[in-house]
């Protein structure tokens, strides 16, 4: 990749976690959220990035709140923002000339398969947010003359989002919950990597920098924990004595299925490092 200037890299949900971990290593970008743009309406992505004319759209922009997503209203939001608007993205993308980002999720698979999922793994979608993403997957995949770049994750956790909408991440709220309780239930069945989010801001730099071919990639730490095993590593670090109680995800009923083997497989890139000593970076911070 060329050196960019200031204009050249546009970032779409500029307030959330990964993007501002993306602002950092891309200090020139322009960083758009919901104030600058709509991403749901198709006239003014066309026309403010027409008027922009960037060589790379990375879209950090996603309706991620996987139960409410299992509502009729929630699910019509999910479309519009995790499908549509990708489509959208693409159709200007293609006619600029530029290169996509784009973030999709472990989310998208049955959870089936216990050796996990690598890039050409067919998507069979448990959840309605899966599917919502999924689509946003389909509107990429079926463009002509697109350079782009499809990036699955799952379990992403850093510093939070500016966002009004931004969550705490898994790690955070297990330490709030710690200085309420000294005995947790945490689920012990669902199985998949966690992602520190400047190590994925660094790894999708690094893919723009190479210049690799278009496709779909899979960016996550490496060594695959359920949230219970990541709780004990948390404790184990904070050195905090919480009593933590394995537990099946049926003891916390939720709207949405989860998949219960969610690892994605990396097979294209060089690994990430194991999440233990992202988290141990984390909290160090």
């Amino acid at each position: 990749m060329k050196k960019q200037d200031g204009k050249s890299v546009l970032i779409l949900g500029s307030l959330g976690m990964l993007a501002r971990e993306m602002l950092k290593i891309f200090p020139d970008a322009i960083g758009w959220d919901r104030e600058e743009i709509n991403i749901a309406n198709q006239a003014q992505i066309t026309s403010k990035l027409h008027k922009m004319q960037p060589k790379i759209v990375i879209n950090c922009a996603a309706y991620n709140a996987v139960d409410d997503c299992e509502s009729e209203a929630g699910f019509a939001l999910a479309k519009k923002i995790n499908g549509e608007a990708v489509g959208y993205l693409a159709d200007v993308c293609a006619e600029l000339g530029a290169t996509l980002v784009h973030y999709s999720t472990n989310y998208v698979f049955n959870g089936k398969e216990k050796s996990g999922y690598a890039e050409d793994a067919a998507p069979n979608p448990i959840s309605r947010y899966g599917e919502s993403k999924l689509l946003g997957e389909r509107k990429i995949l079926q463009k002509q003359n697109l350079k782009y770049y499809l990036i699955r994750t799952s379990k992403l956790f850093g510093q939070k989002g500016k966002s009004e909408l931004a969550k705490e991440n898994f790690f955070d709220t297990m330490l709030k919950l710690a200085e309420q309780k000294k005995e947790l239930k945490v689920v012990d069945d669902e199985l998949s990597n966690f992602t520190y989010a400047p190590d994925l801001a660094q790894a999708t730099k690094a893919l723009l920098k190479q210049n690799l071919p278009a496709g779909i990639y899979h960016i996550a730490n490496e060594n695959p924990a359920t949230w219970h095993q990541a709780a004990e590593v948390l404790f184990d670090i904070t050195g905090q004595k919480v009593k933590l109680i394995p537990v099946s995800a049926d003891e916390f009923p939720r709207p949405a299925k989860r998949p219960k083997y969610g690892i994605l497989l990396n097979t294209k890139l060089p690994k990430l490092r194991n999440y233990e000593e992202a988290l141990e970076e984390y909290l160090s911070e």
